[in-house]
């Protein structure tokens, strides 16, 4: 299985590539094979092959084209194991084995936005919304099932079932794989900017394990948002998706210290921002912005503008940010927005006023026992001087989380408002 040329050595970061690689992969042996489950089947154990492999080997000079060879080799293998199994001798003289080509000719037969074709086919109208989401943050996000189902706060098993009984309608209607029509694009535009909206999400806060961020994944999702910008260039949601994302990784190296540690937005350098994709995200957000018909993603992009405008923490705008998310409560109301507009109104009105806005999340099955919403009542009660109730939620929401930045950065909140000679500030509100 190994191609002639493996010069470059594994280090830790091939897992990255592994990760990049896998959709395109599964959108080109999807789209030649017609098989969507099987193909991501097919792929798993091709990314499996590679990792037993490239550590001792080497990192093949076209990993992307090995893949796909590897995969392909275990696509044939079920068709021929599938054609036994049910005893179709005609369909065996009839039916032409699918050809697994050099590394060259599958290297040339690659369409390039196979991705962004798999993430269209993906939220395809024979998928309900949330199933159609699911899939596709798992096949084209790489996301694990427990990571999705944080993003849509279920159980990890409900989710589990979710995707697979969307990759089984995927199977039984027989979806073709291909860019869709105009109409079907339109169509087909919520569920995927919501999609790509959570694989950013997902990278530029990581909801699982030891790292703050996943930068793969923030890029991938910046990626595909600049692709689907180009099939769909008048639409104003679609700038707007990708101006937030701009506005919001610009803040990305400010982010965490030298150890991995989060820094909260009024404690980061902002001299790290970067001014290049601030400028770009403002220049599509204004031009999103004098379409018209004001979306769910420009208005998080313009609360996202307001933040990076500000030269200091203390220069903040949060009228004005109060403003957009009362607005964003009425376009897309939801227990996430109620808890950011909260912070806002404790900003603006203070603390008080923001911990009455969070009562009704209380009786809300999909964020009562999410860390983010004791998080946000210990920050409420640190700047009401209410240092036990604040240390009580900080240390509450540290046991919900799943992320260990977070977690710690949730104790280091509690000790230090328990620590006499460290009187708190009582200022760290709002995103990181």
């Amino acid at each position: 299985m190994t191609d002639a040329a493996a010069t470059k050595p594994w280090n830790p970061n091939s897992e990255h590539l592994l990760r990049e690689l896998a959709p395109q992969v599964l959108g080109v042996v999807a789209r030649r094979f017609c098989d969507f489950s099987s193909a991501e089947d097919a792929v798993q154990e091709a990314m499996l092959a590679a990792f037993r492999q490239w550590p001792q080997e080497g990192i093949p000079e076209n990993p992307r084209a090995w893949l796909i060879r590897v995969a392909s080799w275990r696509m044939t293998d079920m068709i021929r194991s599938e054609i036994a199994r049910r005893e179709r001798e005609t369909a065996i003289t009839a039916q032409e084995e699918p050809a697994i080509a050099p590394a060259e000719a599958i290297e040339a037969d690659m369409d390039p936005e196979d991705t962004l074709i798999l993430l269209f086919m993906c939220c395809h109208s024979a998928l309900s919304n949330s199933s159609a989401i699911a899939l596709t943050l798992r096949a084209v996000g790489g996301l694990t099932t427990a990571e999705i189902a944080n993003a849509f706060m279920v159980p990890e098993a409900t989710m589990a079932q979710r995707i697979s009984r969307a990759k089984q309608r995927i199977r039984t209607s027989r979806v073709p794989f291909g860019l869709p029509t105009p109409e079907e694009r339109r169509e087909r535009q919520p569920a995927v900017l919501h999609v790509l909206y959570l694989i950013f999400s997902e990278g530029y806060a990581s909801s699982i394990g030891a790292q703050l961020q996943r930068l793969d994944l923030a890029q991938e999702a910046i990626r595909l948002t600049r692709s689907t910008r180009a099939l769909l260039p008048e639409d104003a949601e679609v700038a707007g998706l990708l101006a937030l994302m701009l506005l919001t990784d610009a803040r990305r190296t400010a982010r965490t210290g030298s150890g991995g540690e989060l820094i909260p937005l009024d404690q980061q350098d902002r001299s790290l921002w970067d001014q290049a994709a601030i400028a770009e995200g403002s220049a599509l957000l204004t031009l999103a912005l004098s379409k018209g018909n004001v979306g769910l993603y420009q208005l998080q992009a313009a609360i996202a503008a307001v933040h990076d405008e500000a030269a200091r923490a203390e220069q903040t705008d949060w009228p004005q940010i109060l403003a957009l998310y009362e607005l964003l409560r009425r376009v897309s109301p939801g227990p996430m927005v109620t808890l950011n507009h909260a912070v806002a109104v404790a900003m603006v009105h203070g603390p008080a006023r923001g911990l009455e806005c969070l009562q009704p999340l209380d009786s809300d099955e999909r964020l009562s026992g999410h860390y983010r919403l004791d998080a946000v009542r210990g920050h409420l009660f640190e700047m009401l001087g209410d240092f036990s109730r604040a240390v009580h939620h900080y240390r509450t929401a540290a046991s919900k989380t799943t992320s260990l930045p977070e977690q710690m950065y949730l104790m280091t909140q509690a000790a230090r408002l328990e620590e006499p000679h460290n009187p708190p500030n009582g200022k760290r509100l709002g995103p990181a």
